[in-house]
C-alpha cells in the first residue's frame, strides 16, 4: 500500500475459535443476484471448506523470507512463487512483464548542525531493535523515497507539521518564507507525495519526512518488540510520486510501457509532472528529535505538537541543514503475474481480483498478509475446479509488482487492456489484508451492500460472521439502504469510498470498472520499515494465520459470488442516493464560498433522473428471469458512463467525475471532485463548467441503464 493514514484500534482479548470448529452462517435471505441461491450456496460452502490457515501462515513466511523490492531478483523469486502456487490450483498462468522508470538510492545522508555550526546528526540511523530476527538481512534496503529527487543542498529547517495546504498557509502567515529551506513534516493526514508538493510549489529545497511517536510510537502504546508500535529507529519509506496527477510508470502516462515500447513513446520523468524535482527522504524520530529540538522560531499552534517531550517550533532559526540524495533511476523490468480460469457461459465476462506482491522491505503486512490470503483464495477456488465446478464469467487473479512506487503493475496492465476492460463487471482489491482482527471495507456505493451481504456468509475466528463481527466492533454510521433487507439485522455497517493507494485506482478510476477494497486492521505501527516482517506479524496480527484464512475466504467468495451471478449485483438506487448527497453538499460549500449564483438545478435534476432509472432496474434485478443479457450490459456500462472522456481538469488522466483522490490529499477520496476541487480552488467558471460535466456524466448513466429495462 503506497499510502495509509494512521489508525487506532485495540485488540479484543478475547480468544479465536478455531475455524474448523465453527459453523458456517447460512444465509437467511434471498442473496442479491441469484434467481435461487441454493446451488450456489453449496459450492460456496465447499470453498469456504478449503482455505487453510496453517497454509496461509506458511505462504506468508516465504514471501517474507526476504526483503523483494520492486524489480529486484528477490522480487522476481516471489513472481515465481505465486505463479507455482496459480497453477497447482488450475489456473492458466503468465508472468507479464513492463519496463518502468524506478529509482533506487546510491547516497541518501542527512546532516544537522545548530547554528554555531555543532553537529546535531547524521543520519538515516540504521533500523535497529533488540532482539529482531531479520533487521540485519545486507538486503534491506537504505531508507528512501521513491520517485524522490536527487540532490546535494544545505538550508535552514523549517517545522511543517503535517505538510497539509493549510500548514503551509499557516507559515505563510507567519511570513515564514520556505525558498531554499530544507522542510520537515511528519507522516500522517495526507500522501507523503503531496508534503513534498506543496512543498515543491512553494520553492524548499529539500523535504524530510518523520514518524512522530504521537501518530504511530510510544503515544500510542508499547513499541516493537514488546508491542505493535514503531520503534525510535524505524523509517516509514514510500513513493512521493505526484500520484494525484496519474499514477503508473512516469514515462509513459496513459500507455502500456511494455517490454517492445519505442522510446519514441516516452516522456521525459521530469517533464511528466508527476515526478518531485526536489531531495525527500525519510527519517525516524530518532533522527528527528535533535532537529526539532533545537529549532527556534514561534512555537507551534497546539495541532502541530507532536509526542516528542519538550515544545516544537517552526524555526527557520536554530537548525540548518544539508541534505545529499543521489537516486539511481533506470528503465527496470517488473514482473506482474496474471491467473485465469475461462467462463463457461460468459467468457468475455471478467472478474478481476488483485493484490500487490513486491514491498519496501519484508512487507509482511503490506502487501504480504494480502498475497497469502489471495493464494488461498486461489487454492479454495482450485478446489472446486478439480470437483468439476467452472465459473460462468471468467475469473482474473493478479499479484501486481511495484505498486509501492506507485501502483506501476496494476496501471500498465490496465492501459495494455484499456480496450477490453469493459468485459470487466468487478475488480476486488486487497492489499493490507491482515494487521489485527477489525474488518474493513470500501467500495463504490453499488457494490457496498454486496460487501456486506457476503460477509455475513463467512465465519468470524471469534464467532458468528465477519458481518457480526465487522457490525459489533463499528460505531453506529447511520448508513442505511432501503432497497433491499440487510444480511443482518440492525444498522448496517460503515463501507467507506474509494479514493486512491492501492491498485483499484487505476481499474475505477481510468478504466470504470466497479471496485471493491477490503482488510483487516489493528495497531499497525511498523508500516513500510524494516520491522514489518514475519517476526512482528506473529507476535502482534495474527500469531495463528486465522485472519489470513477469514480474508482468504472473504476475498475469494466475493469473485466466486460475482463470477456465478445471474443478474450483477449493482445497487444503483444507493449509487444514485449518495450522488444526490454530494451534490447537496457541494452546494451548500458554494454557498459559503460566496458562489450562490451557481446553478446546481441541471445536475439536481439529472441525478433525480438516475434514481428513477436505478429503481427501475432494482426492480428487474430482485426477481431476475429469462434472458438477462441486456440487462446485464447495460448495468455494467453505466459505471462507465460516468467517466468523462476530458477528464478531470489539470489531471485528465483521472476520468471518473464521482470519485478521485484529491489533489492536496492524495489517497482520501474526493466526490463529485470536478466540481468540489473548483469550489475549493475558489473558481466560480469552472464549478459552473464541471457542474455541466457532471450533468452529462449522470444523463449518459441514466441512458444506459435505461438500455437495458
Amino acid at each position: 500500500m503506497i499510502a495509509r493514514k494512521p489508525l487506532a484500534f485495540v485488540f479484543l482479548a478475547l480468544v479465536p475459535v478455531p475455524f474448523a470448529a465453527q459453523s458456517m452462517p447460512q444465509p437467511t435471505a434471498p442473496v442479491f443476484g441469484y434467481a435461487d441461491f441454493a446451488k450456489q450456496a453449496r459450492i460456496e460452502e465447499k470453498f469456504l471448506a478449503v482455505p487453510s490457515a496453517k497454509l496461509a501462515g506458511q505462504h506468508l513466511k516465504t514471501l517474507t523470507a526476504e526483503p523483494h523490492l520492486a524489480a529486484t531478483p528477490q522480487d522476481l523469486k516471489t513472481a515465481e512463487f505465486v505463479a507455482q502456487k496459480f497453477r497447482e490450483a488450475g489456473l492458466e498462468t503468465a508472468i507479464v512483464r513492463y519496463r518502468v522508470l524506478l529509482n533506487q538510492p546510491r547516497v541518501v545522508r542527512v546532516e544537522a548542525s545548530d547554528e554555531a555550526g555543532k553537529r546535531l546528526m547524521t543520519g538515516p540511523a540504521r533500523e535497529h531493535v533488540q532482539g529482531d530476527p531479520y533487521q540485519d538481512n545486507p538486503n534491506v534496503v537504505m531508507p528512501f523515497n521513491g520517485s524522490s529527487g536527487s540532490g546535494n543542498v544545505t538550508g535552514q529547517v523549517v517545522y511543517a507539521n503535517y505538510g497539509r495546504r493549510e500548514d503551509f498557509e499557516l507559515l505563510a502567515a507567519k511570513h515564514i518564507d520556505l525558498h531554499g529551506k530544507i522542510v520537515l513534516c511528519r507522516y500522517g493526514s495526507n500522501f507523503r507525495g503531496v508534503k513534498v508538493y506543496l512543498a515543491e510549489q512553494r520553492g524548499a529545497a529539500a523535504v524530510l519526512i518523520y514518524s512522530d511517536p504521537q501518530d504511530d510510537g510510544y503515544f500510542r502504546g508499547d513499541v516493537y518488540p514488546t508491542g505493535p508500535w514503531r520503534p525510535e529507529s524505524a523509517v516509514q519509506r514510500g513513493s512521493v510520486q505526484y500520484l494525484f496527477k496519474y499514477p503508473g510508470d512516469p514515462e509513459t502516462p496513459g500507455v502500456a510501457s511494455t517490454m517492445d515500447l519505442p522510446n519514441s513513446k516516452r516522456v521525459p520523468a521530469d517533464a511528466s509532472g508527476n515526478q518531485p524535482l526536489i531531495p525527500a527522504i525519510p527519517i525516524s524520530y530518532h533522527d528527528a528529535e535533535p532537529i526539532l529540538r533545537n529549532l527556534k522560531g514561534p512555537s507551534v499552534p497546539q495541532g502541530w505538537q507532536g509526542a516528542l517531550p519538550f515544545r516544537y517550533h517552526m524555526g527557520p532559526t536554530g537548525v540548518r541543514a544539508h541534505v545529499v540524495s543521489q537516486q539511481d533511476y533506470q528503465r527496470r523490468i517488473i514482473w506482474d503475474v496474471i491467473g485465469r480460469i475461462k467462463g463457461t457461459e460468459l467468457p468475455d465476462e471478467w472478474v478481476i481480483a488483485g493484490n500487490h506482491r513486491d514491498a519496501w522491505v519484508y512487507g509482511a503486512v503490506d502487501p504480504s498478509s494480502g498475497t497469502a490470503a489471495m493464494l488461498e483464495s486461489v487454492h479454495g477456488v482450485g478446489a472446486l475446479l478439480k470437483q468439476g465446478w467452472h465459473p460462468r464469467r471468467t475469473m482474473v487473479f493478479a499479484s501486481w509488482d511495484a505498486e509501492e512506487e506507485g501502483l506501476m503493475g496494476s496501471t500498465e496492465w490496465v492501459e495494455q487492456h484499456a480496450g477490453t476492460l469493459g468485459r470487466a463487471v468487478a475488480y476486488f482489491n486487497m492489499d493490507v489484508a491482515v494487521s489485527g482482527p477489525d474488518f474493513s471495507a470500501a467500495a463504490v456505493p453499488s457494490l457496498k451492500q454486496f460487501i456486506r451481504e457476503l460477509t455475513a456468509a463467512v465465519p468470524s475466528p471469534l464467532g458468528s460472521s465477519v458481518y457480526r463481527q465487522w457490525q459489533n466492533s463499528q460505531p453506529n454510521h447511520g448508513e442505511h439502504n432501503a432497497t433491499h433487507t440487510p444480511p443482518a439485522a440492525g444498522d448496517e455497517t460503515h463501507v467507506g469510498d474509494l479514493g486512491s493507494g492501492s491498485d483499484f485506482t487505476p481499474f475505477l478510476q481510468h478504466a470504470g470498472v466497479p471496485s471493491t477494497d477490503i482488510g483487516s486492521d489493528g495497531p499497525y505501527g511498523v508500516y513500510h520499515s524494516a520491522f514489518d516482517n514475519y517476526a512482528w506479524f506473529t507476535q502482534n496480527a495474527d500469531p495463528h494465520f486465522l485472519y489470513l484464512q477469514q480474508m482468504a475466504r472473504v476475498f475469494g467468495l466475493e469473485a466466486l459470488r460475482m463470477a456465478d451471478a445471474d443478474v450483477l449485483p449493482y445497487d444503483y438506487v444507493t449509487y444514485a442516493r449518495q450522488i444526490e448527497n454530494y451534490i447537496d453538499s457541494a452546494r451548500r460549500s458554494a454557498l459559503e464560498a460566496d458562489f450562490g449564483s451557481l446553478d446546481f438545478g441541471p445536475t439536481q435534476a439529472a441525478a433525480e433522473r438516475f434514481l428513477a432509472a436505478a429503481e427501475r432496474a432494482h426492480r428487474l434485478q430482485t426477481a431476475p428471469a429469462g434472458d438477462l443479457t441486456k440487462l446485464n450490459l447495460a448495468l455494467r456500462r453505466t459505471e462507465t458512463a460516468l467517466l468523462s472522456e476530458a477528464g478531470l481538469p489539470n489531471r485528465p488522466w483521472y476520468r471518473h467525475t464521482i470519485f478521485a483522490p484529491g489533489e492536496v490529499t492524495g489517497y482520501a477520496a474526493v466526490a463529485i471532485p470536478g466540481v468540489n476541487e473548483a469550489i475549493d480552488s475558489k473558481d466560480a467558471n469552472r464549478a459552473a463548467q464541471q457542474l455541466g460535466v457532471l450533468a452529462q456524466a449522470l444523463d449518459r448513466a441514466t441512458h444506459t441503464l435505461e438500455s437495458g429495462l
